[in-house]
C-alpha cells in the first residue's frame, strides 16, 4: 500500500510564460518562489499553502488544451479561497472572464476561469 502524505505540486503547461506569470502574479496574487532550479526551459514556481504550482513553457500547442472556453468537466486546477466575493472582485478588475456557480451540486460555491493558455482553473470556498 501506497502512504500519501499530500500533493507536492500540480504542473500546468503554458505557452507564453510572460502571459502567464502576469495572470498569476498581477491577478491571482500569487509570489514566485526564488527555489526554483535551472532547467534549460523557462518557467515559474509558486507555493500555494503547503503545496506548489509548477508552470513550464512549451512550443507545441497540441501539449494545451487548445481553447479558452471555460469547461469545467477539463482537467483543472482548484484552489480553495477564503472570499469568493473578493476574488469576483479581482477578476471584475482585471477583466477576466469567468462561470460563476454559487448554485451548484457540490457543498462549495464555485468559480472558474482559464488561464492565459487556456488552462481551467476552479476556485471555491464553502458556502456562507
Amino acid at each position: 500500500m501506497i502512504e500519501f502524505a499530500e500533493i507536492h505540486h500540480v504542473t500546468l503547461a503554458v505557452t507564453d510564460i510572460k502571459k502567464a506569470a502576469q495572470f498569476y502574479e498581477n491577478v491571482l496574487g500569487m509570489t514566485p518562489r526564488t527555489d526554483r532550479p535551472d532547467f534549460g526551459f523557462p518557467g515559474a514556481w509558486y507555493s500555494v499553502g503547503n503545496q506548489q504550482l509548477h508552470l513550464i513553457s512549451v512550443d507545441d500547442a497540441k501539449t494545451l488544451r487548445g481553447s479558452d472556453e471555460i469547461d469545467s468537466r477539463d482537467g483543472h486546477l482548484a484552489l480553495k479561497v477564503v472570499s469568493i466575493p473578493s476574488l469576483l472582485k479581482k477578476l471584475d478588475e482585471a477583466g477576466v472572464l469567468y462561470q460563476d456557480r454559487p448554485d451548484n451540486k457540490t457543498p462549495w460555491h464555485q468559480v472558474y476561469v482559464t488561464d492565459p493558455s487556456g488552462n481551467v482553473i476552479e476556485f471555491n470556498a464553502p458556502r456562507s
